[in-house]
């Protein structure tokens, strides 16, 4: 069973504390069991997680993270902006919880949950990955939702690109991310588009923004070099899902079918005229396919349980006969 989103408000918000790591969550009510812990990607924020996380509350409690220095989040106290830093922190996050989730991550959060399911197979009992940030390194502009923030980078010319750029509105700057993401920027419910203005706003207010984006980014591109991320997507075992749109402009759909091959078991859905953030584009789509996933961690489990029953009581019964003699 989903639930409906009957809300435009995000979840409720609280910076916690776990495994010696601080996070802002947003945390969403549901049952007991299994929860959802659900990972943004780059320039994004929990909030990217709304609603998704209210239509699979009724099957799981979620719990949506800002990852340190985006969203609410403050950076590390020594700030690292390396994907190695950002999935350490999510990791011990997680370890300190001591509870097995279902770890579901959006681009750059998708990167960052295939390690964490990689290094600590005991903490992931699913895994959903949403056009993970996979090694892409085409140069294509259409992947630059402002032409000029290449130009920023360049001597003499960068100056006056970042002035530009700076000078659009919250509102601008947010059409601009909605309008590279989506497969079709009409799916944007006004509210959506006002969120999104807002947290620019607030976001462009605090001083370490600018640093954990740019230095994320460059870090995340740096990383790709010698295939890490194709090494510990073999060696997740947690039954695992693919997420891709075929209109994403930020990661290339090709890659879509070897990042399902690279993970063992893993299943493959390619949703037509959606873009990089599936979730939030169709996230009823996106919710059902989810529920399938959890349906199928758990039959695994029960069939893993059945399998260790007969095992014990094979051991158990070998043990009295020792005793016995």
């Amino acid at each position: 069973m989903l639930g409906r989103v009957t809300s435009s408000a995000p979840w409720p918000g609280r910076l916690l504390t776990s495994g010696g790591v601080s996070l802002h969550v947003r945390e969403t009510p549901g049952p007991d069991g299994v929860p959802a812990v659900y990972v943004h990607g780059l320039s994004g924020s929990a909030t990217n997680w709304t609603d998704l996380a209210g239509l699979l509350a009724p099957r799981a409690a979620g719990t949506a993270v800002d990852l340190p220095g985006f969203g609410h989040s403050p950076p590390l106290a020594v700030p690292d902006w390396s994907p190695q830093a950002h999935a350490d922190a999510l990791l011990c996050f997680l370890a300190g919880r001591n509870r097995r989730v279902h770890l579901v991550g959006n681009s750059m959060g998708g990167a960052l949950a295939i390690e964490v399911a990689a290094r600590r197979p005991e903490l992931v009992a699913s895994l959903t990955l949403v056009s993970p940030a996979v090694p892409d390194r085409r140069p294509d502009p259409r992947r630059i939702s402002d032409p000029r923030l290449a130009l920023a980078l360049v001597p003499v010319l960068g100056r006056r690109a970042r002035a530009a750029v700076t000078a659009l509105t919250p509102e601008e700057r947010a059409r601009q991310v909605v309008d590279i993401c989506f497969g079709d920027p009409g799916r944007v419910p006004p509210e959506r588009l006002a969120e999104f203005a807002a947290e620019i706003d607030r976001r462009n207010r605090l001083p370490w923004t600018r640093e954990a984006v740019n230095r994320t980014a460059v870090a995340m591109i740096r990383s790709w070099a010698g295939g890490a991320l194709w090494r510990a997507a073999a060696r997740v075992r947690a039954p695992s899902l693919v997420v891709w749109g075929d209109r994403d402009r930020l990661v290339a759909p090709r890659l879509a079918a070897r990042t399902a091959a690279a993970i063992p078991g893993a299943e493959l859905l390619l949703l037509p005229g959606v873009g990089h953030v599936a979730q939030m584009e169709v996230p009823d789509v996106v919710a059902e396919a989810v529920g399938r996933l959890w349906d199928r961690a758990a039959r695994d489990d029960r069939r893993g349980e059945d399998a260790e029953g007969p095992a014990r009581s094979s051991g158990e019964t070998a043990r009295r006969r020792e005793e016995h003699v």
